[in-house]
């Protein structure tokens, strides 16, 4: 059972980081759609995040400028979270039960 446990652990991370790619990925960025930001759904004017999923999106249509203008930080988030994709891979590969990159 302890085994399930690590596995479901384990592997819940690097699944949903590569399903957000993927849905990022193949998005329309032009479209709009259902917001998580919660300072959006409070009705604050700005948020440091909104944006993002925007600008990772323009990023993998190859849409360099419009991806900068959604958000700055969008194409290095993309690279973040594509390192930390194949971090994850390759730990699981090392060591499957291991439960965190510290010990």
């Amino acid at each position: 059972m302890r085994n399930l446990y690590l596995f479901i652990r384990n592997n819940l991370e690097v699944s949903f980081w590569i399903l957000a790619i993927i849905l990022l990925a193949f998005s329309n960025p032009q479209e709009e759609h259902y917001s998580l930001c919660l300072f959006h759904h409070v009705g604050l004017p700005f948020c440091p995040g909104c944006g993002l999923g925007h600008s990772i999106s323009y990023f993998f249509h190859g849409k360099i400028s419009a991806s900068f203008h959604a958000h700055p930080l969008g194409m290095i988030a993309t690279v973040i979270i594509l390192y930390r994709i194949f971090q994850l891979i390759i730990l699981k590969k090392t060591n499957p039960y291991k439960i965190s990159n510290h010990g």
